[in-house]
């Protein structure tokens, strides 16, 4: 494993600098890695040490890469974007709630809009964090809190995420789940290009939140979030499983389920989702 950053790999420095005047705050530094853990978790070492905001995170693999509630990352070498970002949305005056649902949503929006441009192909979301292409996964994204700052001096949140650019041999149980850019297009991606694409986009989305322009990200998400509405759901609470249909999201980022004639929102937890009520 690689304890130590290396220099950036010059195919990547020529696409950041090429966007540089879209990137923002982000990538005011640049920590690159061959191998590590997890590019969160270094970002949110560095973030408690006081770490600048707009700090990005890069590895060309992980070893221990991780999704929502803790679920692996399948991370092999050069086949995918491996990307952490420290930030501070707690600048946009929301509660730490909102604002990292709010900052979830603007990376969907922001990664979707990069394969995009980058790829041609545009890539649905699914509530909260996850990029398809039909029913597998292409994408995901995993925002964590972290302690106040001495530099940013407000609560910090990594941001994470990881899309898959070329076929790998995944694991089995993964196998049919999800897929990759290159499986779907038939063609090589310019990783390099897609990498500081995805960073300007997120810089762009970044900089929405923070203006309080909740709802250009929320009205770009719903456009992209194809199953956001008349999907069947269902998801665990304490007195048992429940059933319902999808009916987008509200302007705090919570899922809407209609289910037994009320609506239910749901913030938090695993949901499992089942084809498009009209049958799709």
């Amino acid at each position: 494993m690689s304890d130590h950053p290396r220099p950036l790999p010059p195919e990547l420095f020529e696409a950041l600098e090429a966007r540089r005047e879209r990137l923002g705050p982000l990538a005011s530094r640049i920590l690159y890695f061959e191998t590590i853990g997890s590019t969160n978790d270094v970002a949110s070492g560095f973030a408690q040490e006081g770490g600048h905001e707009g700090t990005v995170v890069i590895a060309d693999a992980q070893t221990a890469g991780r999704g929502r509630r803790g679920r692996v990352w399948f991370s092999p070498p050069s086949a995918g974007l491996y990307v952490s970002v420290v930030l501070a949305p707690g600048r946009a005056r929301l509660s730490p709630e909102r604002a990292t649902a709010l900052l979830t949503l603007s990376a969907g929006v922001a990664l979707s809009e990069a394969v995009e441009q980058v790829t041609g192909l545009a890539p649905a979301i699914k509530w909260p964090n996850d990029l398809l292409v039909g029913r597998r996964k292409l994408a995901g994204i995993l925002a964590e809190g972290v302690a106040s700052t001495a530099a940013v001096g407000l609560q910090a949140v990594v941001l994470g995420y990881g899309i898959n650019v070329m076929a790998a041999a995944y694991p089995p149980a993964l196998a049919s789940m999800i897929t990759s850019l290159e499986t779907e297009l038939g063609r090589g991606i310019d990783r390099a290009a897609l990498c500081a694409e995805s960073i300007a986009s997120l810089a762009a989305r970044y900089d929405d939140l923070l203006s309080g322009r909740y709802d250009a990200i929320l009205d770009a998400w719903r456009a992209r979030a194809f199953g956001s509405r008349g999907a069947k759901v269902e998801w665990d609470t304490p007195s048992g499983v429940r059933h319902g249909i999808t009916e987008g999201i509200d302007d705090m980022g919570a899922l809407l389920v209609r289910s037994t004639g009320s609506v239910e929102r749901i913030v938090a937890g695993e949901v499992r989702w089942g084809l498009h009520a009209a049958g799709n």
